[in-house]
Order: structure tokens, then sequence, then C-alpha cells
């Protein structure tokens, strides 16, 4: 990267990761910043201003470019689609370090520790850099900044307990703390006075101070008012939802910044804290009762039980295990592999229960502090979210570079007029700046917000409320919608359906249970749904899963909470003790005692614990996802009919939990054995067999959507085969649909993978049609199957990854007709929302908790279903815990979404039609008087703005979308055609009135009332200059009437042919006050043509024309608006012509999937089936487009395997 400005002039930060830029470095000149001084100065602050906007412009002026070692200022730029420049200043960090440290020793003990590297001695400073409240330290040895705040990842799990197991010795936590900055998540509430100045710098806020300080010199000070408090209406609403969400968001983390902690001391012992002390590499000691964590930190001694629903959305307690002492030379988190989670403490978790080894109090390590947590992670994404990337708003801006483009024709047109006429160079300046404010129209922003802001409230009556408005319009265009399905398609809670036995080669029959049947019998599945859960007693309630909750409950049993302090030699103290209770039936020991857990993980798909039966043997119990326990249990003890007993049951929607057990010889102590000694040789039980019922509005939502063409996909963590289930029962795969089962791997040591293509075969699934029947079936677009596909491919979150790494090129294949995606983790999740939309999809994400937290930020719009705090970054939020917020958002997204459209389409015409009549007028040097201005901007326009978006939403989803963009033909042909009839009209009244003959150029009041010349004086002639008529009031003539009124009502015409109604809107006759402010208004004008008041029409610089010519305006106006109806209705809102167009013509969608439709419906060998495929020996750069949102520091555990947790 080296260059002309240096070997590092730019670098990555944060390679490889989300938050990935690029960074340049500059060295502010002196010359160059005296000169942008003056320039400031001289352009009255416009300067500064466009410099406000441009960072880089700022950048690239003030300074010259260097080698980032050199940099005093360094600018970054995103490696996204959007590019966004920011201007950052690096500084200084000070250490004290005369006083404590010699000058040839390290400054911090660990000698491999990056705070070694990143102080410059013998100054003993630090060069660091903050971004997005991530604080970075110059790296001396590798020439790049580092993120600092977290500890070294390279640290082996011995490393850890032998480094950082006794404390920081507190001088090196002092330099640890200057270095790393405060443990602290700070959001500070922004004034008001600065939301307020940002907002008001806002390009087309200060296009409106331009215009209002033209109008006032002018004296046009009605409307110039009226502008003036709607745009500061605009603003107040703006800063008030900006502040609102900062103050909430502050709320949210203030509590968790000051938090008292212990901390052990090398040398100094247990101390007292606060928590924005802590550094990493602290050891923090966790006692007493409940806390907040406030950093992530490893738990090194002792076991922990955390509320995690923070992070999660799930208030289920999830027991944390120490760090073992691995002696590997793997950084700790591959040596724990995807289990390292299971060790770790999250900030903003709740330790309901800390237990340490003995007496001693449970220690854990401090990983990261601030902003760098898990918690940080999501604070800092809802600070700085991606920017949205929709073509409404693109085109807003060429829509506005149009109006400007035209408005300077319209400029020079003025200049050349009046400096012919040998008007002052004043007066010239004014008129051509006139044109500028009269083509672009300054209440467009109000009324797009006015509209956003209806619809948004319209969406809280249905209880789904926003925080973020602009994703309002973008529901409109959406066209597939992934769903989660526990909580979200299913209810939260589960049925326990039934339990079935293993007994030598066969499975007993179903022994059915429920919470107010019988008790479960006594035997080994009895212990182990008893004992092998991660249930906790909590101030005498039972907390946990609620499927642990479920399976406990029919046991009968209750737990007893341990208080022993210690166990016998080689033992450990149990953990819990369950006991039968009464209602347990006749039971031959008197409880069971936990001596160890080995929790669930998702990666490893089981649990385990060891038992000791009160006055017997010492047991392990397992249970797990049915595939994995089998692979645990010696073989002769599961049945041959192991596999077909699992499909059937998986294939009803039943989420399938395997058990199994064995006894531990007498004699061997349980404290020494491993995992792996554990589960081995197990002797397989049975099936616990839960029910997960549908909503019951899940069914009729889907088939809405399916009816609509908007494609549902499930993605969840559950097993798959009971997801595929779930998706025909409730729609997404209809029943005579094929199912593909896809499956790829890469096995261990081999440098490739292969993937495997799976019709399952199945009584409900298989169809008597084959892949090459089904695509000779397929329609245009049948609407159960969005493009005509007759068959889904399944996968499961282990082979999606292997696919994204080895098949990248058969991926977006697979998602064209990929429908359930199971044992998906939360970051697989946000991942495959990305690849939909690289596809062109507009793709919805409808989720239940925070685990979908990552997919709900990235989709277009995200929705959950749950009011936990971690929601708070989803877009859109419904109060009612059900799917039917889903179209309801798409039908209220579609309104507002045609909404903009014709407030668009109206804000361009009324701009062109006034700034024609203004172009005829100043050939004659004439203008509309202040007052028809203000009648039209504020009579007209401004109420027009107010109540044309009021329209409510259709109720009913039709099967296409509204359009996308402003430029798509029909808008604009619609804008053009409307364009040419306004300028027809208004230039045929202009000449027109030109030929009658009662016209005449020297006698305004020639036509009423012949030889009259009494009011000559007062009302002005046209003798003279244009200046001298203006002075008399002379706007009055008989061209400004006629192009006046014509204009004005043309304007309720095109308001009435722009209020589209159906099918995404309500008719115009229900927007009641829309109608009756047209009524009104149209009355008020057909006052203005037909009235003969001599007081008003001086006031209104209005002059009388004979009836006939009266009703002569009157039928031009009714011609034209007949004509611009008929053309709306017949032309452009038919879908049927336009169609017939683009098959004469040729046309073919662009979108990314349609075109791969298209291919895919021409390969005869595709969907293949029943074969394997090998990819090639180096398996495909995943690079920044297989980038997804994941929280770094925090993955929670995700939707257990058949049904483990919910």
């Amino acid at each position: 990267m080296g260059g002309k400005h240096g070997e590092n002039h730019q670098a990555l930060l944060n390679e490889g990761e989300k938050a990935e830029m690029e960074m340049f470095g500059f060295k502010t000149h002196g010359i160059r910043r005296a000169l942008c001084i003056a320039g400031y100065v001289l352009s009255c602050g416009v300067l500064l201003l466009v410099f406000y906007w441009k960072p880089a412009w700022d950048v690239w002026a003030n300074c010259v470019p260097c080698d980032l070692r050199e940099a005093d200022v360094v600018l970054l730029r995103t490696t996204d689609e959007f590019h966004v420049y920011s201007r950052k200043k690096v500084t200084w960090a000070s250490l004290p370090s005369q006083d404590y440290i010699h000058p040839d020793s390290p400054v911090v003990a660990d000698e491999s520790s990056l705070l070694n590297k990143v102080v410059k001695k013998p100054e003993w400073k630090v060069r660091c850099l903050q971004v997005q409240k991530i604080r970075y330290a110059w790296d001396l040895a590798a020439h790049r900044f580092q993120k600092v705040g977290v500890l070294e990842e390279s640290h082996t799990c011995t490393e850890i307990h032998a480094k950082f197991g006794s404390g920081l010795p507190p001088k090196e936590q002092d330099v640890r703390k200057l270095i790393c900055g405060p443990n602290a998540i700070a959001v500070e509430i922004t004034p008001i006075w600065k939301l307020l100045v940002k907002e008001v710098l806002n390009p087309f806020y200060i296009f409106q101070l331009f215009s209002v300080c033209l109008w006032l010199a002018e004296d046009y000070i009605e409307y110039s008012v009226a502008i003036v408090l709607m745009s500061l209406l605009s603003i107040a609403l703006t800063v008030y939802d900006l502040r609102t969400q900062s103050v909430k968001l502050h709320r949210l983390v203030a509590s968790h910044n000051s938090l008292p902690v212990k901390v052990c001391r090398r040398q100094a012992g247990l101390q007292e804290m606060e928590s924005h002390h802590l550094v990493p590499g602290d050891l923090l000691a966790l006692e007493g009762g409940k806390m907040m964590l406030p950093c992530d930190a490893i738990l090194i001694s002792g076991t922990c039980i955390v509320n995690e629903g923070m992070l999660t959305g799930e208030s289920i307690p999830v027991t944390k295990t120490c760090l073992p002492r691995d002696n590997g030379q793997q950084p700790w988190q591959m040596s724990c592999a995807d289990d390292y989670r299971r060790h770790v403490l999250f900030c903003g978790t709740e330790v309901i229960q800390a237990k340490g080894d003995g007496k001693e109090p449970a220690k854990a390590v401090v990983l990261r502090t601030g902003f760098n947590t898990a918690k940080g992670e999501l604070v800092r994404s809802i600070l700085y979210p991606k920017p949205m990337d929709f073509r409404l708003y693109r085109d807003a801006i060429r829509f506005l570079m149009f109006l400007i483009g035209t408005a300077a024709i319209g400029m020079v047109y003025a200049v050349c007029v009046f400096t012919l006429s040998g008007e002052e160079a004043g007066e010239v300046v004014k008129k051509a700046l006139d044109v500028i404010t009269i083509a672009v129209p300054p209440a467009l922003p109000a009324a797009l917000t006015t509209g956003i802001i209806y619809t948004q409230r319209r969406l809280k009556r249905k209880g789904i409320f926003c925080i973020s408005p602009q994703r309002i319009n973008v529901c409109g265009q959406l066209n597939l919608i992934c769903f989660d399905k526990t909580g979200t398609l299913t209810e939260d809670g589960l049925d326990l359906w039934g339990l079935v036995l293993a007994k030598g080669q066969s499975f007993q029959d179903v022994c059915s249970l429920s919470s107010s049947g019988g008790p479960v019998p006594w035997g080994p599945a009895c212990g182990a749904m008893a004992s092998c859960h991660s249930l906790v007693l909590l101030d005498g309630t039972i907390q946990g899963d609620p499927l642990d909750l479920k399976m406990f409950e029919v046991t009968r049993w209750e737990i007893e909470d341990s208080k022993d302090d210690g166990g016998q030699a080689g033992e450990l103290a149990p953990a819990m003790i369950v006991k039968p209770g009464p209602k347990a039936g006749h039971v031959p020991t008197g409880g069971i005692a936990i001596l160890r857990q080995f929790p669930f993980s998702s990666a490893l798909q089981r649990m385990s614990v060891v038992a000791w039966e009160f006055g017997g043997d010492h047991h392990v119990f397992m249970k797990g996802a049915p595939e994995r326990v089998a692979g645990f249990c010696c073989p002769e003890s599961v049945p041959p009919s192991f596999a077909s007993q699992l499909q059937l049951y998986a294939s009803r929607g039943f989420r399938v939990i395997g058990l199994a057990h064995k006894s531990l010889q007498a004699g061997v102590p349980t404290a020494s054995l491993t995992r792996d000694e554990v589960e081995s040789d197990l002797t397989f039980l049975g099936f616990l067999i839960m029910e997960n019922r549908l909503k019951s509005e899940t069914r009729p939502v889907l088939e809405e959507l399916t009816a609509a063409r908007i494609r549902s996909v499930m993605v969840t963590g559950d097993n798959i085969q009971t997801a595929i289930t779930v998706a025909r029962n409730a729609g997404m795969i209809l029943q005579d649909s094929q199912v593909i089962l896809v499956e790829a791997s890469a096995p261990a040591g081999h440098p490739s993978a292969s993937i495997t293509w799976k019709l399952l075969e199945e009584g409900k699934i298989n169809s008597p049609s084959g892949p090459q029947d089904s695509r000779a079936a397929r329609g245009a677009g049948a609407p159960s199957t969005v493009g005509g596909s007759k068959f889904h491919f399944c996968m499961s979150g282990s082979s999606y990854a292997v696919i994204m790494e080895f098949f990248g090129h058969l991926l977006p294949k697979l998602l064209l007709n990929g429908t359930v995606f199971a044992r998906m983790s939360p970051a697989q999740k946000a991942s495959l929302v990305e690849e939909f939309q690289k596809m062109d999809y507009f793709v919805g994400m409808c989720g239940d908790g925070a685990n979908d937290c990552g997919a709900l930020k990235v989709a277009h719009a995200g929705i959950s279903l749950s009011e936990q705090e971690a929601s708070v970054a989803s877009p859109f939020t419904s109060r009612t815990p059900n799917v039917e917020c889903v179209p309801e958002l798409i039908r209220q997204g579609r309104a507002a979404l045609v909404t903009s459209f014709g407030m668009f389409k109206y804000m361009a015409l009324y701009s062109v039609i006034q700034y024609l009549g203004i172009l005829l007028l100043y050939w004659q040097l004439n203008s509309f008087g202040n007052y028809q201005f203000l009648f039209q901007d504020l009579a007209i326009t401004t109420l027009i703005g107010m109540t044309m978006s009021l329209n409510g939403a259709y109720p009913k989803l039709v099967p296409f979308r509204p359009a996308a963009r402003l430029t798509s033909p029909p808008l604009l042909l619609s804008v053009v055609l409307n364009l040419l009839f306004s300028l027809a009209l208004q230039v045929s009244g202009f000449v027109l009135v030109q030929r009658q003959p009662w016209y005449s150029a020297g006698d305004v009041l020639s036509a009423c009332s012949p030889g009259n010349t009494s009011h000559t004086g007062d009302n002005g002639t046209r003798e003279g200059t244009g200046k001298e008529e203006e002075e008399e009031g002379g706007y009055r003539s008989y061209e400004n009437t006629s192009v006046w009124l014509l204009s004005t009502i043309n304007c309720l015409l095109v308001a009435v042919v722009f209020s589209k109604g159906k099918p995404f809107r309500q008719p115009m006759h229900k927007n009641y006050v829309f109608v009756v402010v047209l009524a009104a208004q149209l009355a008020v004008c057909l006052f203005f043509l037909f009235a003969n008041l001599d007081e008003l029409y001086a006031r209104m610089d209005l002059v009388c024309t004979p009836l006939v010519w009266r009703i002569a305006l009157l039928v031009m106006l009714a011609v034209t608006f007949a004509v611009s109806f008929t053309v709306e209705e017949v032309v452009i809102e038919n879908r049927a012509l336009w169609s017939l167009l683009k098959r004469v013509l040729g046309y073919q969608s662009a979108s990314a999937y349609q075109k791969l439709r298209r291919a895919v419906e021409r390969d005869p060998a595709w969907p293949p089936l029943g074969k394997t495929d090998f990819s090639e020996l180096v398996a495909l750069p995943l690079g920044g487009c297989r980038e997804a949102y994941a929280n770094p520091a925090f993955e929670s555990h995700e939707e257990p395997p058949s049904g483990l947790h919910p």
C-alpha cells in the first residue's frame, strides 16, 4: 500500500470484521489551513458548511497525505457499497512512567501483551484513535492501529490461569486503564441544541432558509412565516424522536457503568471498586447475591448461573463452567472450540448464582471492557446503523437535481428577459433567484414527513411500533419474509406428548405424559428426566428452560438446593438435589444428587450429568439430539428401527429428544472424570416427544403472503425434519411439492468438501411427479410457489456454512428455492438475510428475540415480536406476539410508498405549473402577486400536502408490488404527460386571451366596462415598465388573471388525478378530510373565477373578464382534467397494457433472482437428485461479500437440537 505518499499511507482498520474501514494518513498543512480559514470568512461560512457535508473535502483541503506513522488526521472510508467518509484526529496519551516504571522494563508484566508494543519510549506516550466509541492504539512493531480494551486472543487456557489467575498488580492496573480507557458504555444524552443544529444544517433546510430570506426581501411575508412554521414543526418532530431514542438508550446502559465490584489484586488481596475502573486482565471475585456483569469475563474457577435475557430475549438461566486448565498450545477459544461461550460471562447479563471451589468465591478474568463487550457491540449497532440503500431515496435526489437543472434554465431565461428590458441589476437577481424557489418546492420535506407520520400513527394503532420511520416505505417493496420458528410461527410453550422407551431390539408403545396425568414410572428414563436438566431453584421458584420445566413437572419430583461446602475426597459437593414429591408415586430411592453438569451446547447438541442415587450407584444421564445421543450408546442398545421411528415422529412435527444412561463403577472418583469418559458406552433409553403447536394465526397469514406472491422462508435453530413438517403444516411447502434435502460436509483433514442432493421419500412429502414433471408444470408466477417452483431446498446450518465456503457458486441457486434453514446460528441467520439481499430480494425478518437481532438489523424490515430490551435494535416491534403484524406492515408500507410517489408527482407538477406560469408572465415583465403566490402555496398546496396522505391502506394484499423507483416508466410517463397537459393549458390561456376582441394591453378594465377610465389610476395601467407597474400595484393583467386561475385550479385537478386509491390505498372518497378540503378549495377558486368584487380582485391582483371567457377557462380545465384522468386510468394504471409492452419489447426483469430463475428454468439438469458433488481442492475465499452482522462478543445458544431449548 505504498505509493507516493509513503509506504504506509493507506491501511485497513478492523480487517475482516463487519466494521472494516479503509484509513488514510494525513498531516495538517499550515498554509492550506490558513487559506481554508480565509475561505470560511470570505464565503460567510458557506465553505465551512460544504466541508461539514463533505468531510473528505475538508481533509483534502486542509491536509497533505503522509505515512500513517506521521499522521495527525485520519480519513476513514467504509468498505461497503456506501463508502461513507469520516474524519478522525489522532491524539497522544501520556503515561506517568517515571514514577514507577524503569525505562528498560516492559510496560506490563505480560511481555507478549499488545500494551508493550504501543508505548513510545522514552517519551512514554501512546498514539490513540477513537472510532465509533472504540479506542485504537498505534502498534509500533506492526505499524498499524490495533484495538485495545480486549485481552489478547493468543493466550492459551494455561496462560490465562497462570498470568491472570492471581490478579493484576495495582500499578499495572493503572497503566492498563490509561491505555485502554474506562470500562463504560457511555451514551450521552445528546443536548437538544446539538440535535437542532445538526438537523437545521441539513441541505434542504439550508435551501429553505435561503428561500425564506429571498421572500422576506420581496415582502412575501405570509408564506415565509408558513414555511418557517412547517419547517420548525418538522424539525421539532425529528429532534423529539432523536432525543427520545437518545434518552432511552442512555437509560438502557447508564445503570451498568458504575456497579460495585470486588477485584483480586496481586500482593494487595481483595479490593472493592467501581466497575468503570476495570481493565482487561483484572480478576473479578463473584460472591454475594445477584449482580449485573459490567464487562465480558472468562470464568476460571467455580460455576455461575446467569440470565442472558438482555442478549437472547429469553430470561432463561444458563449455567457457566470454568475454563479448563488445558495444556495445549492453541489459543483458548480454539482449544474450547464452539463451546468457549460456556466459559464466558457477558456484559449486561445477570449473575443469578455463583459458586466457587470450596470456600473460595467464583473468579473470572476480565476479557473485554466498554464498547468492546457484548452489550457494547449491541449499543454500537444502534448508534451506528448500516446506511439503508433504497432506490426511492436515490431517485429523490435525482428528482431534486432535475428540478434544480430546470430552475437553472429558468434563471438564464429570466436574466435575459429582464436585462434586455433595462431592469436594475438587483431586480434581475431577485427575479432570477425567485425561479429557484418556485422550481424546487420548499414544502416537499414537510409533505413527505407528514405522510410517514400518518403511517406511523396507523401502525401504532395496530400495535406495531417503529423506531426507524424511513424504513416504512421500504416495507412496501418486501417480497421475501424470513420467519423464526419457535415463538414466532409456533407457540412458545411445549406440551409433553409422550415417552417411547427402547427395550431390547424394539421400541415399546407410547407412554402418554402430561402434567395433569399420572407420574412417570420409576426407572432410568425417570431418573434422566428428573436430573438431566439445567433448572435452578431461585427464591423458592424453579426456573429454567421451558422444555426442561415441562419435562421435570411430569416427574412430580422437587428440587432442593445443596448447601454443602464440599465433598469427600475425589468427590464433588452436589450442585443440586432432586427428590420425589408427594405425587411422584412409588419411588424406591430418597432422591438424586447431581454431582456434575456438562451443560448443553448447540455445537455438541447434548447435555450430560453425573448423579448419585441416594443409597445406590453413581449414574450418567444424557439427553440431546437423538442422532447425537445414539452415537454415544452401545450399538446393541439402539433398536434397528431407530431411524424410522425418529423420522416418523419428526415428520409429524414433534420435537424429539433422545435419552441415554449408564451406571458408573463403584469407587470411581467422579471429580476426575473427563467429559469423554463420562459420555461413552451409554445405554439408549428411548425418545422423549414434545409437541410444539402452530399459532392459530400462522397458516392464514402465510397463505395471505403466498397469495400476494411474497416468499416465506423458515430460519430456525430446530431439527430440520421438525422444521420441514412445521413448514408443511403452516403452508410454506404445499403438500404436492417435493422437498430436497441438501447436505454438505467438509471432513476434518480433507482439502475438499462434498454436497449431496436427497429427495425426501415419505408419505406426505413424496410427490408422484419427478423433477422433470415439476419443471414442465411451472407457471409464470404461481402464487403458491413464487416463480412456479414445485420443489423446495432444505438445509442445516452446518451444511450452509460448508456451502458458503466451498460451494459459493451454488448458493444463489439454492437460495432461489430454499425454504427451510434449520440449525442456524444467529450469525448464520444474519448471513442468510444478506445473501438474499444480494439477489435483489427485499427481505423482511420476523423473530421473537434478540437471538434474531443480527438478522432483524440487516433485513430491510426487521419485525420483533418481543418487547425485551434487546429488541431495541429492531426497526419494528409488534405488541401482538404473532405474525399478523407482517402483512399489516406490508400493507401500510405499500400505502406509504404509493403516497410518497403521489406526493413527489404532485409536488413536481405543482412546481412546474407555477414555474411555467411565471415564465409566461416574465415574457411580459409580469409575475404573480404576493397574495396569488400565497393562495397557491399555502391555501392550495400546503393543505393538499397535509391531507393527501391520509388515505389508509387497502385491506387486501394484491399479488404485485408498487413501483420501486421514481424513474420507472409509468411514473415518468405520468409526470411528463401531465406536464405537457399543463403546459398546453397555460399556453392556450396565455395566447387565446390576447386574441379576444375585448383584450387591451393598456386598459385592464376595458373588458367589463368599456370606456370607463375612472378606476385606471387606482388600479394602474400597463403603461411604462414593469418596475412602474409594480410600484402602482400593477401585476394585474388579463394574462396574469387567466394564467393564475388556470394554474391554481389545475393544481387541484392534478391532486385528484394523483390521489391514487386501489389496489394499494383506500379509495380517495374514503379520505373524508381530503375530499372536504378539495371541495372547499374548488369552491373558493370558482368564486374567484366568477365573482366580480373590486376589492377582492384588487387585493388578489385579478381583473374582471367577460363571462364567456370565464366559461371558456372552465371548459379548458374540464377538458384537461378529463384527458389527464383518462390517460392515468387507461394508460398509466393499466397493468395489462404494460405487460403487453414488456412482452413486445422483450423486457425482462433485471433483478438478480429473476435472471437466475430464467437460467435455472433452462437447465434440464437442475435440481440434481441422488448424487454427490465434490468441491475443488481449494475453498472459495469468502471475502467481504460474505460478511454478516454478528455480535463478535456474543453468540447466543440457539434453539437446541430436537427441542432441547425453544
